[in-house]
């Protein structure tokens, strides 16, 4: 889907994500002591602004202009400063060793390795990237989610495209969803690494 039919999809009168913090996301961040942070294809905010609001300098990043607009906006409603860019991440450029922490949540893209190179390269040594993402085998062994194994991850293809970074977790994991009121799982690439520090 290009900016165009996300700006449609963002255009609702709800948001398209929920407004808490994606739950692998949290579990990754939770512990570690604020600093500047990049919020890659950020959507309409939720992992930025629950960032900010642990102290993180945030930075977000998506192509949509809508979504960056209601990112702003909630941020706002809620007294939260964060940064907020309409970007698109195949392109842009973020700053080399720049960022304590880089998230990507649910970048789904055919192509993805030259964002994971670029969001490496934008790491300050010791800082951590947190990567999440459909998986492959939710095609087979989960729900929802794109059905076109193109743009699914495994562990393996998104830690061989992290330069320079220590792999600390990659693994496949279970996010339990609601589907038709029972519960079942979707099945999300999860990957944790590091830029290693100066020595």
């Amino acid at each position: 889907m290009d900016a165009r039919g996300w700006d449609e999809r963002y255009s609702g009168r709800d948001l398209v994500w929920s407004a808490d913090p994606n739950r692998f996301v949290a579990e990754e961040c939770a512990g570690l002591a604020p600093g500047r942070a990049l919020d890659v294809a950020c959507g309409e905010g939720r992992n930025a602004l629950w960032l900010a609001e642990l102290g993180w300098t945030v930075t977000g990043v998506d192509f949509s202009a809508v979504a960056i607009a209601r990112a702003r906006e909630l941020a706002e409603t809620r007294g939260i400063s964060a940064e907020f860019l309409v970007e698109d991440v195949i392109a842009w450029e973020p700053p080399s060793e720049a960022f304590d922490l880089v998230v990507i949540a649910y970048l789904q893209l055919p192509e993805i390795g030259g964002v994971l190179a670029r969001a490496s390269e934008a790491l300050a040594p010791g800082g951590v990237l947190v990567f999440v993402g459909h998986d492959r085998t939710n095609l087979t062994e989960g729900v929802g989610g794109p059905q076109d194994p193109a743009v699914l991850h495994t562990p393996a293809d998104v830690t061989a495209a992290l330069p320079g970074l220590t792999v600390q977790r990659a693994e496949r994991v279970r996010r339990p969803v609601e589907v038709d009121g029972e519960e079942r799982f979707a099945v999300d690439t999860l990957v944790r690494a590091v830029r290693p520090p100066r020595t």
